[in-house]
């Protein structure tokens, strides 16, 4: 009697399932951007509250990004898989259908969270079916998609905003995530994981508690004043669970986030360069589109196309950057990239109503350039002095510190435009903005300095 064979599913179906999973969770993160103006005026609220919209995501990614591992080894890579696509299919209906600022916010929180873990999942998976010699056309094929979702992700977000309204860019994920499922259940591995470790609830706790005190800190301190008694406690608060955070990471046997790791300088400077990298990215996609809306007047099919040119300039720059990588130090490198995002905000600093498309889409197009030059020197500069199990964990810790600066980056800069806005009035509409692409452009002026020590051994 012959036995009947189990077909083994192809790479690329593999390399497909995961790209389309990552995929739903970028386009989920870029393709709202267009819509803030539309949401403010839909639920009458203002920046510092609607920038939970986008603060709230990054955090929640932030705070599950470390637990993905954890979850494979536990009850396996299908388990994970469909169960965190599932998941992002009911945040994204819900999002749909929301009736308040505050329900929204809950379903982005939701989607934050389920992204926090597909997206280190996918490096997961996939190096688990490459050998070494031929993760390299892998990851091409993985980042080729990656890096175009958000390209076009706002694009077709302003198009469905002007046509259907702000519901319909919700659902623009659905499909991705119906195809994730299906392809994630027939594709992935059947087999559990095994609970070899025991999940860090105390860390993950002080975290949560960490991220939440912090990032609303901003907030209070608009509404009540920073030298309100709850402002301060809430800050001394704040600063306590991140210390404490720290503290509990360095003495478990299984911590979340390898904290010994920023002992090397050159690792600890590219964190330093991670986390202005996300201030940067994360706060400039949240301002222009409301910036080009609002003082330019663009409408959001527009806004959304705006940010079309910058998303394949950014995927071209990553492939050159790669290859300057192989030859040159890291160092000059990262210096170049954040130089050209710095300018890229400060020319966006004097930008204003009477500043066209095509200049605009210029101004952006430096400082994605830049980006892209620097993420594959800044990836290599950070791992350059690890060995052994500290190279294991760096990639995970660099990511987190990135999504760390995204969210607070959106916080604190949308923060500053509502209370810059009350205080300037509408005489100057302009210039709140100004003011938020200016402290972009310092962050990237001052992380230049620990750049400049991220460099090869030997070299």
């Amino acid at each position: 009697m012959t036995r009947a064979r189990t077909a083994t599913p192809s790479r690329a179906r593999i390399v497909t399932t995961m790209m389309i999973g990552t995929i739903s969770t970028i386009l989920a993160a870029t393709i709202i951007n267009v819509a803030f103006p539309a949401l403010m005026a839909e639920f009458h609220v203002g920046h510092d509250t609607l920038q939970w919209v986008a603060a709230g995501f990054l955090a929640a990614t932030t705070a599950t990004m470390l637990a993905t591992a954890w979850l494979v080894e536990t009850i396996g890579e299908r388990a994970t898989f469909t169960g965190t696509m599932g998941l992002f299919l009911a945040a994204s209906l819900l999002a749909t259908f929301s009736w308040s600022a505050e329900s929204l916010i809950a379903a982005r929180i939701a989607q934050g969270a389920c992204a926090g873990i597909l997206q280190p999942l996918a490096m997961i998976v996939l190096f688990r079916v490459y050998p070494v010699d031929e993760r390299g056309r892998a990851m091409a094929l993985y980042g080729f998609g990656i890096v175009l979702a958000p390209a076009i992700g706002p694009a077709i977000g302003g198009a469905l905003l002007e046509a259907f309204g702000w519901r319909s860019i919700f659902l623009l994920t659905v499909p991705f995530c119906i195809a994730g499922l299906a392809l994630g259940l027939t594709t992935l591995p059947r087999h559990a994981g095994r609970t070899s470790s025991r999940f860090d609830w105390v860390g993950w706790g002080l975290l949560l508690g960490a991220l939440v005190t912090l990032l609303n800190v901003p907030v209070v301190g608009h509404r009540e004043g920073f030298e309100a008694p709850g402002s301060i406690a809430l800050a001394l608060a704040g600063c306590a669970l991140a210390a404490a955070f720290v503290g509990w990471e360095m003495r478990t046997p299984a911590p979340l986030l390898r904290v010994r790791l920023f002992r090397h300088p050159p690792f600890a400077n590219a964190s330093l360069v991670a986390f202005a990298y996300g201030v940067g990215l994360f706060g400039t996609t949240y301002l222009v589109p409301v910036f080009a809306q609002d003082i330019v007047h663009f409408n959001a099919a527009d806004a959304g196309y705006l940010l079309a040119p910058p998303g394949v300039a950014l995927a071209i720059a990553i492939a050159i950057g790669g290859r300057l990588t192989d030859k040159l130090s890291p160092a000059p490198i990262i210096v170049s990239g954040l130089a050209l995002f710095a300018l890229s905000s400060l020319l966006l600093a004097f930008s204003g109503a009477a500043t066209g498309f095509a200049l605009l889409a210029a101004w952006l197009v430096i400082g994605r350039v830049g980006l892209g030059m620097l993420i594959p020197a800044l990836n290599v500069g950070a791992v350059q002095s690890l060995t052994g199990a500290e190279l294991a964990y760096a990639s995970s810790a660099v990511n987190f510190v990135r999504q760390l600066g995204g969210a607070f980056g959106v916080n604190l800069l949308a923060v500053v435009l509502e209370w810059r806005a009350a205080a300037i009035g509408a005489t100057n509409a302009a210039r709140p903005f100004h003011e938020c692409f200016a402290i972009v452009t310092l962050a990237f002026a001052l992380a230049i300095v620990p750049a400049w020590f991220i460099r090869k051994h030997g070299r």
